[in-house]
């Protein structure tokens, strides 16, 4: 009697349906995000295939015909593309250090903060460009530096001249950065707040009472603080550093400027989606991107582990 209960209290089984049966309401949360992510990212990967056909709509792609690595042969070859490529890396580095300093400096001058009220007005301010669309940013962009915009219209009175700001390359790229910092820094800042805010007070008090100023207390004790979270962020932004804004590009871009600022998206799109390209090309695009995207995720993660900090994997 005594053997069958210690059987029965050392069953596996029994052991996990206790253990679900105690996380049956975290269970019930996270259902919804699994079948979201079943339907819409593991479901619609058969599309894969059609990196290897001659994707034909009409047949679809189990009737289009099968040509092998024809598709990505014919990227490679394509010098436009390797263009879009070198832009979408530097876009999309450039893109990661800028959010990653603004985020960490926002979050740092508004946990410096005292006074409450201004902290949640300043914190609300910088958040809400987050919300909005790039069509609208585009849209305030144009409006201030568009050749007949409020900014030339101040140069043309203070005795300049007019100057198209959008025609120019290198104020696109420097346009492209500002416009990110302004949009997103604010939201990334709110994971740096909340992991100050679990740092322990004590820290603190310890630092003020040896004298310690408060740049001296940012340096020793908060950015420390902050390091697993902001090397965590860091690895996991890796992985998109190919994508490097489409809805940006594609609004604040313009023709004349179009093959000098193209990313792999934007490639994609005007090439190979409202076009009349072989969809299987934009396809291989995708796939050669998704397989960059993970490489570098892997890498950048087993270059932190082996530095001592704590990865994703």
């Amino acid at each position: 009697m005594e053997l069958t209960t210690i059987a029965v209290r050392n069953n596996p089984f029994r052991k996990l349906g206790a253990r679900l049966n105690r996380s049956k309401f975290l269970i019930m949360m996270i259902i919804p995000a699994i079948i979201f992510y079943i339907v819409f990212c593991y479901v619609p990967m058969y599309g894969v295939l059609m990196a290897f056909q001659r994707f034909n709509p009409k047949v679809g792609i189990f009737g289009s015909k099968f040509v092998g690595f024809s598709n990505f042969i014919a990227v490679f070859e394509e010098p436009k593309f390797w263009l879009a490529f070198r832009n979408t890396l530097i876009i999309g580095s450039v893109k990661i250090v800028i959010s990653f300093l603004g985020a960490v400096i926002i979050a740092l001058l508004l946990n410096e903060l005292r006074m409450i009220k201004a902290k949640k007005t300043i914190q609300t301010i910088v958040t809400f460009p987050h919300f909005l669309s790039w069509v609208v940013v585009s849209g305030f962009v144009f409006s201030l530096f568009a050749y007949n915009g409020a900014v030339n219209s101040l140069v043309e009175a203070m005795g300049g001249s007019r100057t198209n700001f959008l025609l120019d390359k290198g104020f696109f790229f420097g346009m492209i950065f500002a416009s990110d910092i302004w949009k997103e820094a604010g939201w990334g800042s709110i994971i740096y707040l909340a992991t100050m805010a679990g740092i322990p007070q004590d820290q603190y008090e310890a630092a003020d009472i040896d004298g310690a100023t408060r740049l001296q207390k940012i340096w020793h004790i908060t950015l420390p603080g902050i390091k697993p979270t902001a090397i965590l962020l860091l690895i996991m932004s890796v992985g998109g550093v190919l994508s490097a804004g489409f809805d940006q590009i594609l609004n604040l871009g313009n023709d004349v400027l179009r093959e000098d600022v193209n990313i792999i998206d934007t490639y994609i799109y005007y090439h190979y989606v409202s076009g009349t390209g072989n969809a299987g090309i934009g396809t291989a695009i995708g796939l050669f991107k998704s397989v960059i995207s993970f490489v570098l995720v892997i890498s950048v993660d087993r270059i932190a582990k082996a530095c001592g900090e704590r990865g994703i994997i």
